[in-house]
């Protein structure tokens, strides 16, 4: 369930994000920004279900441990009660031992057998036969020389690496290996990335502009819009007042400001305007996403076409 709210959420945000860039290219600020809030919620939807996965096996994690800690307190209980336990049965057995007369070391108490006097001398060998290991040793240990290790560290002489020159300083060499292969991998990935990054920049930049353009070879330009009335009656006088009310708000979008330019009616909603001088391609551009996004009341304008037109 969680990977096909993903999958629909992730869906959503590549939509309203490709719209987004795709109004944006097309001069309609109302649907840009309608994409944009719509991107940033999908974003927020998808934050707050990753941060509620994420709490919920926090929460698990928190009850299993807990859990944890309650068994090993039961065991640990269980045990304590099984040691108290045996503890009393000891001193019970103890007691019951202690009461008891004992006939243990019996060969302590009779005086008519002497083998006691051998733990004794035992244990006086025992010392003496320590203290001449003892005194043994350290006389080694005095007059011992070592004649095998220096034996052996000449043998292994050979095997040490040469000494340094006396001008190389250790810490600037550099490391065997493929350290010089590796930073060029990350220079060469850095360099991909950035390249992208500038191109998309670049490409974003060059679509959105507004720069001055040469003057084509017409001498004006021609628009016919379409008036389409939403929830209300649709009369002529209704798509009048729209399509004037759009027009006048659109005056400015351009590079030039559309002065002196009026439309006229044709009939069945349809309405053209002549532009002079004639529009640049990326003016033609703005005119046609101002004039579909206007946010005119009940009313959505189309621009059925744009086209040269020379004065007659």
């Amino acid at each position: 369930m969680r990977k096909l709210v993903y999958l629909f959420g992730g869906a959503a945000a590549v939509g309203s994000g490709a719209y987004l860039v795709v109004y944006l290219y097309r001069w309609q600020w109302q649907r840009a920004i309608l994409s944009g809030v719509l991107l940033l919620i999908v974003g927020m939807m998808l934050l707050g279900i990753v941060l509620l996965g994420r709490l919920a096996r926090i929460e698990e994690r928190i009850r299993e441990s807990d859990r944890r800690q309650e068994d090993a307190l039961a065991r640990l209980r269980q045990t304590q009660t099984q040691t108290q336990r045996q503890r009393q049965r000891q001193r019970q057995r103890q007691t019951t031992q202690a009461q008891e007369p004992g006939d243990r070391f019996r060969w302590l108490e009779d005086p008519a057998n002497r083998t006691y006097v051998f733990v004794p001398v035992l244990m006086v060998t025992g010392v003496v036969l320590a203290g001449i290991a003892w005194l043994v040793q350290r006389i080694a240990s005095a007059t011992a020389r070592p004649t095998a290790e220096r034996r052996l560290a000449g043998q292994l002489s050979v095997l040490t690496a040469p000494d340094p020159a006396p001008d190389t300083d250790l810490e600037d060499a550099r490391p065997l290996g493929g350290g010089s292969r590796g930073r060029a991998t990350r220079l060469i990935t850095v360099g991909v990335g950035a390249a992208l990054l500038t191109s998309l920049v670049v490409g974003l930049a060059d679509l959105t502009q507004t720069r001055k353009e040469g003057a084509t070879g017409s001498q004006a330009t021609s628009v016919l819009v379409r008036v389409d009335m939403r929830g209300v009656t649709s009369t002529a006088e209704r798509q009048s007042m729209a399509a004037h009310q759009a027009w006048e708000r659109c005056r400015n979008s351009t590079s030039v400001p559309l002065r002196r330019t009026t439309l006229g009616e044709l009939g069945d909603g349809l309405f053209a305007g002549v532009v002079r001088p004639a529009l640049t391609d990326h003016d033609r551009l703005r005119l046609r996403g101002c004039l579909e996004d206007a946010d005119v009341d009940r009313a959505h304008l189309t621009v059925v076409g744009i086209g040269e037109a020379d004065e007659s």
